[in-house]
């Protein structure tokens, strides 16, 4: 036995018998027993530093004159909430700041896979994740990305990542495991490299995490499920989490902020009886706004409770469920003795609202408000570089013209992508579009718009175009962001080619962002100035601005909820079924290139 846990065991039992005085005593709580699946009444709980002494009917003998006492007042108190998988990038936020906003949510531990940064800046950028997650006050494990580039072939990345650098991740302290491999393709057709990735986690006793993104659950899924990966936050459908824990996986059900998973996943416990233990609540990919005003893991559980969960089961999901898949129950995700001390009182438990949150047995948020300072990382210079257009963009840079071997003609069929709504992915539409002067023309009553994948990594500036339906802009403007999973490429969006160079060129002078352009004049501008994807402000200042995005996309007509999300997840080339990437429009069912006009 590690001796420093040695000292750390004495000094536990000492309290739990009563022989030493715990520093702080929770009293009159109801205990939320999530290892046994009970609430047990008038609980109190012992804490000795970090950790839990003890847990029962009367903690009175470990008190002594030094101890505080805190009077849960017959309140619900929970272990503190685990989200399962999610890109802190997504958030738009430093990891300091991110923790900043959830801790207030009951979130006291996230197991984020930084594959959004390592696309930008390879081993570099998980090296700047895993630095920053061990100055935090709650828990944050980092996976080791796996398949960077996503796509590739596909698309131009800014880095890659192959078996050496997962196998000199593994050895880092705060890596919990391999990251989403999302090369299914890969992984079915024996691709070496990926399969390597996986053998290198697995001798290092660590969790590969899964991304299979397809509706086939017939044998390419039985192929992909038996090379290795041991979740998979990818299912939509209840057939789709069924079959999942039928293979051994555990079926991580979505809550974000477009991805909204939890009703027809937790159908398979209600109505089909499964058992609520091998499903784990994520958030994946969360908006700043969403994290401000709606919540994180919190909310996640409000809405399992909502859809017929028992509130236990719903709390199993973001606790115990989660850190037993991940190795750390030894640690985290139950009140047990020996247990860090991260614990929620709540205000409300059903509707999940915290009242009091403790992680390591420090009382870090009450009423909603931070009683702690979190410190802020230090980010290099270099990462604050990363959009390299090289050149400025021009309104000819946005036009489709059609192929010269087609001749003259009013209109083509061409390749479309279908954008949906509260879903990552897309559809392969086929449309009739008008054509002048042997040009593409946007098409606003069809609801169709350009599309342009523009390489940001290398200097390249070459600029690809497609088109997109969905969005329902209704006036001359422009979308665009560098955020555009997994490959970060600057993608915009427009019915205006002006509208679109402005976009871009303004993105490429602050660094990075989301920006909104309308009848040639910029009215809302998200910087983010950190590989393009992170802002250095903090979660209310880039949630305000998040707004102002959503706000800028209503006023040039589009009506769907969380727009930038699918506009963020227009060149993901590893999820179906169509997608544009700085190379080509990719049929992602058939992972090949295939033409815009038909």
């Amino acid at each position: 036995m590690n001796q420093d846990f040695s000292q750390l065991s004495r000094e536990l039992v000492a309290v739990a018998i009563g022989k030493a005085a715990a520093d702080l005593v929770i009293r009159n709580a109801r205990w939320v027993c999530v290892q046994s699946g009970e609430i047990i009444p008038n609980t109190d709980i012992a804490i000795k530093g970090q950790r839990i002494a003890f847990v029962g009917a009367d903690a009175s003998h470990t008190v002594q004159a030094q101890t505080e006492i805190i009077d849960a007042d017959d309140r619900y108190v929970s272990p503190g909430l685990l989200d399962g998988h999610m890109h802190v990038e997504s958030q738009m936020l430093t990891v300091s700041e991110f923790i900043n906003a959830v801790v207030v949510h009951g979130t006291t531990g996230v197991f984020i896979d930084p594959h959004e940064i390592t696309n930008v800046f390879g081993l570099e950028g998980v090296r700047l994740m895993v630095d920053e997650a061990a100055i935090q006050p709650i828990h944050v494990w980092v996976q080791m990305p796996s398949c960077v580039p996503s796509a590739p072939g596909l698309e131009t990345s800014g880095a890659v990542i192959g078996p050496d650098e997962v196998a000199e991740a593994m050895t880092w302290k705060g890596i919990i495991g391999l990251g989403e491999m999302m090369n299914f393709p890969g992984v079915i057709a024996g691709d070496p490299a990926m399969h390597a990735e996986m053998s290198i986690t697995r001798s290092a006793g660590k969790v590969i995490g899964g991304h299979y993104a397809s509706a086939d659950l017939g044998i390419p899924f039985h192929g992909y499920v038996a090379g290795g990966p041991e979740d998979d936050h990818e299912s939509l459908t209840m057939q789709d989490a069924v079959q999942r824990i039928r293979q051994g996986m555990k079926a991580m059900v979505r809550f974000g902020s477009s991805e909204h998973n939890v009703d027809e996943q937790v159908r398979a416990i209600t109505e089909l009886g499964l058992d609520a233990r091998h499903f784990i609540l994520c958030t994946d990919d969360c908006h700043a706004e969403t994290l401000v005003e709606e919540g994180h893991v919190n909310r996640a559980v409000r809405r399992a409770i909502a859809r017929g969960l028992s509130p236990i089961q719903a709390y199993q999901m973001a606790t115990i469920n989660t850190a037993e898949h991940f190795g750390v129950s030894r640690d985290v995700g139950q009140i047990a003795p020996g247990r860090y001390a991260d614990l929620v009182i709540y205000e409300d438990f059903i509707d999940v609202i915290p009242a009091i949150v403790f992680a390591k047995g420090k009382k870090i948020t009450e009423t909603g408000k931070l009683c702690i300072t979190i410190a802020e990382f230090p980010y290099p210079d270099w990462s604050r570089s990363s959009v390299n257009i090289r050149r400025e963009l021009s309104n000819e840079d946005f036009k489709i013209p059609i192929p010269q071997d087609l001749g003259p003609r009013s209109t083509i069929q061409a390749n479309v992508i279908g954008i949906i709504e509260n879903q990552v992915t897309t559809r392969h539409l086929k449309m009739e579009m008008a054509v002048s002067g042997q040009e593409i023309l946007t098409d606003v009553a069809q609801d169709i718009a350009k599309v342009a994948v523009i390489e940001r990594h290398h200097g390249a500036g070459s600029v690809q175009m497609g088109l997109v339906n969905g969005f329902g802009f209704t006036s001359p403007c422009a979308v665009a962001s560098t955020v555009a999973h997994d490959c970060h490429q600057l993608v915009v969006v427009g019915t205006a080619e002006e509208d679109m160079a402005i976009a871009a060129n303004k993105l490429a002078q602050v660094g990075g962002g989301q920006i909104v352009v309308r009848e040639q004049e910029v009215i809302a501008l998200l910087e983010l100035p950190i590989a393009g994807l992170i802002s250095d402000e903090p979660a209310y200042v880039v949630a305000g601005k998040a707004r102002e995005i959503i706000n800028g996309f209503q006023l040039c007509g589009c009506q769907i909820s969380n727009p930038n999300m699918p506009l963020s997840f227009l060149a993901l080339a590893v999820i179906p079924e169509l997608r544009l990437s700085d190379k080509g429009l990719v049929d992602v069912n058939r992972f090949e290139f295939i033409p815009l006009v038909q």
